[in-house]
């Protein structure tokens, strides 16, 4: 799968290389305001002069985005975007003296990073439906052969104001599964862990400039779909609390650190369940495992507020190791339970309320069937 999505996504590339038009962006379009802005340049709300269509136009820089890397992007968003929860370009692509731009499909309601509130996070119905939506996206783009390798709340766009619609955006750093990549770390919890080896390495590279750049050994990886499922693990946890587990993925912060130490207690001891130790005639999960060892190995202090359940989900995503990390498509199995503390407090007290009613009405049953049985004189 791997080689001919590459190959094909070259040779549309190629292709569109050779028919690209030059521009006057306000001849053509009108534009409306400022979208977004970052290191690959800006995005504009704009409508099409001729066909009254609203779009997104995303503008690069020729000074400093090769054509290679912006026909890239354009032909991967174009071809292979098909999901509802992919961000699509609209098949209009152009070169002005100064940019390169495509149009896509505007998020006309900001991107995910606007609505989370601080420390708080968003509604937890909210957050399983974008986990819902987005474990489908990137599970689509898997199965073509293809690695996101940046999701994270700014690249993903709201079609409404309530979540009910997401699209993952910015496909700038996509490659195909199997590609070889240096390894870049940098300072954030969405950077994997298998990384840190070159954080070292990349440090000294900023700090002395007087370094012979040939005699700096660069560490290669290669990209597996494991990346996308560690910063779909971190963005749970961020749209759950607000926050983020830790600063970066390193043994320098505590609080990965914290939860490394965790999850080894939590993995050796299911390791040991799984050899003969578990009660027999049970069904043996992860999940069951994980409460059963709540006392003896609690959750490190910021997951606290969080259910089993997603601990559980997490424990998956967050594999330290990128071979065993869970796939995105597992998510779809943690829907609808709760994903928060006080939410399994509140369902299970519910869950005890309605035990207790049925246990009346099966009472109640039972002496009024005892009542006619002794009017009929039955013993």
């Amino acid at each position: 799968m791997t080689a001919p999505a590459a190959q094909e996504l070259d040779e549309r590339c190629f292709l569109s290389a050779q028919s690209m038009p030059s521009l006057k962006v306000s001849e053509h379009f009108q534009v409306v305001k400022l979208l977004g802005e970052g290191s690959y340049g800006k995005v504009m709300l704009a409508v099409h002069r001729k066909r009254g269509t609203p779009m997104a136009l995303k503008f690069f820089p020729r000074q400093s985005t090769t054509l290679a890397s912006f026909l890239r992007e354009y032909n991967l968003s174009l071809s292979y975007c098909t999901h509802p929860s992919l961000t699509r370009a609209l098949g209009i692509f152009f070169s002005t003296p100064t940019y390169y731009v495509f149009a896509q499909q505007a998020g006309l309601y900001g991107d995910l990073y606007s609505v989370i509130v601080s420390e708080v996070g968003v509604d937890e119905e909210c957050v399983q439906r974008v986990m819902s939506q987005l474990s489908g996206a990137v599970t689509h783009l898997h199965s073509l052969g293809f690695v996101h390798r940046d999701i994270k709340p700014e690249n993903i766009f709201l079609c409404d104001s309530s979540c009910r619609w997401v699209k993952l955006g910015d496909f700038g750093l996509a490659r195909s599964v199997g590609t070889t990549v240096r390894a870049v770390w940098y300072e954030s919890p969405f950077c994997t862990p298998e990384v840190e080896p070159a954080k070292e390495p990349q440090k000294e590279r900023e700090w002395d400039e007087t370094e012979e750049e040939e005699e700096m050994e660069d560490i290669w990886i290669t990209v597996e779909t494991s990346i996308d499922s560690w910063a779909l693990g971190v963005l749970v946890y961020c749209l759950l609390t607000g926050c983020f587990p830790w600063q970066e993925s390193t043994h320098d912060d505590r609080g990965y650190r914290k939860f490394k130490e965790w999850f080894d207690r939590e993995a050796e001891k299911e390791e040991k369940l799984r050899d003969g130790e578990w009660r027999s005639g049970e069904e043996i999960d992860s999940y069951t495992i994980m409460k059963e060892n709540r006392r003896d190995n609690p959750v490190p202090s910021q997951f606290e507020g969080l259910s089993m359940l997603v601990m559980t989900l997490l424990k998956e995503l967050l594999h330290p190791e990128p071979k065993q990390r869970g796939s995105p498509e597992e998510i779809l199995s943690y829907l609808g339970g709760p994903w928060l503390t006080e939410t399994e407090v509140e369902e299970q007290r519910k869950a005890e309320e309605a035990e207790k009613e049925a246990r009346k009405i099966r009472e109640a049953g039972g002496v009024e069937e005892k009542l006619l049985r002794e009017g009929r004189g039955e013993r």
